[in-house]
């Protein structure tokens, strides 16, 4: 850029700059107050009712009391539990059997783990980055 335009650039911004700094002192008003104390002159306003509001109770603060499980939801921790553990001893019994220097990838603990280990494909639509 030429060096003229951009000096008539520096000197709108200076221009600006200083009339917001003037703007902002003559706005300002005459005497600061400290927090809570009422500006002179005006009434206050009205205080706020909250007809809909309700106290905080111990379970809002400290969060519900954890449920008792259904015989369902019992039957499936332990099936999952028992999955696992012959999951282990599959990748165990794996291992002992694999010829020396090969690795026996660790089975996941979950299927959440396995979804969150393998990165979702990219949409067919957009090419890779």
């Amino acid at each position: 850029m030429p060096r003229r335009v951009l000096q008539v650039v520096a000197v709108l911004i200076g221009l600006i700059s200083v009339s917001a700094f003037a703007a902002g002192i003559i706005n300002a008003p005459s005497r600061g107050r400290m927090p809570g104390e009422k500006v002179a002159g005006q009434a206050g306003g009205a205080a706020l009712v909250a007809t809909d509001a309700t106290p905080l109770g111990a379970d809002r603060i400290e969060g519900l009391a954890p449920r008792e499980l259904t015989p369902e939801e019992k039957e499936k921790l332990e099936a999952d539990k028992e999955a696992k553990e012959e999951a282990d001893e599959a990748v165990k019994a794996a291992a002992a059997t694999a010829p020396p220097g090969v690795s026996v990838p660790a089975a996941p603990s979950s299927p959440a783990a396995v979804a969150s280990e393998t990165p979702p494909a990219p949409p067919p639509d957009e090419a890779p980055h």
